[in-house]
């Protein structure tokens, strides 16, 4: 995953998601503690409306 753009979110403690926002047409996530692991990836769209959502929850 490229670094450039890269966002962590952290919640409750130490669990945490890094973000990969820079790519073109896509945007890549995974878990910080397990970086070899599946890396989920959303068109930009989708992601902007998910945090939309998300951000929108109490």
């Amino acid at each position: 995953m490229h670094r450039r753009g890269q966002v962590e979110v952290r919640t409750n403690g130490n669990n945490c998601v890094e973000v990969a926002d820079n790519l073109p047409d896509v945007v890549l996530v995974r878990d910080s503690k397990a970086r070899d692991g599946e890396t989920p990836t959303f068109g930009p769209a989708a992601w902007r409306a998910f945090i939309a959502d998300f951000s929108e929850q109490p």
